[in-house]
């Protein structure tokens, strides 16, 4: 089965020998509204193809990564669900956590993807080897992105740079092959 998705060989090889990506939450993974429940519980909105693309990455040994400014327990059971294992929670300073995590698994900002929304995510966005935004991110991070992807953040971006970096790899033909088979 031949690939739909394509992006110019440019951005691929910027996207190449990523080994880990990290994701803000609000805006990125949810559509960055805050819900609340009468009893005062947060509540989030993900989208199925931003799940499956993060385990999408797993699959093809990328480490998705999780960094967030709050904290809620429908993020946490989301999050489990989806077997990521390195997350980090009402976090203030995203950069010292993301470095916590790169010097735990001995990888280099080199080896590093971001994709953020908005001001707390740009320390990290230029430290890493490829960066990206959904289009309705904060105009200084779709400024700083190498990447501005072409769905809205908690509908789908999420998955598209996912998407992305399984070609930028060369997993995304085999893994579609195996989903089809």
């Amino acid at each position: 089965m031949e690939p739909s998705v394509l992006h110019p060989p440019a951005l691929l090889l910027k996207a190449q020998g990523v080994s880990m990506a990290f994701f803000d939450v609000d805006g990125v993974l949810t559509d960055g509204g805050l819900y609340f429940s009468s009893r005062g519980e947060a509540l989030k909105r993900f989208h199925t193809l931003d799940g499956h693309g993060l385990k999408l990455l797993q699959a093809a040994g990328i480490v998705p990564a999780v960094i967030t400014g709050r904290d809620s327990k429908a993020l946490r059971v989301r999050l489990q669900a989806l077997g990521i294992a390195h997350a980090h929670f009402g976090v203030q300073d995203k950069l010292v956590a993301a470095q916590t995590t790169l010097s735990a698994l001995g990888l280099q900002w080199e080896q590093v993807a971001v994709m953020g929304d908005d001001w707390p995510d740009l320390p990290l966005m230029r430290r890493c080897a490829f960066s990206c935004a959904p289009p309705n991110a904060h105009a200084e991070v779709l400024a700083a992105a190498d990447y501005v992807s072409g769905r809205r953040g908690g509908d789908g971006a999420a998955r598209e740079f996912c998407d992305l970096l399984l070609l930028a790899c060369g997993k995304y033909a085999s893994l579609l092959e195996k989903a089809s088979a």
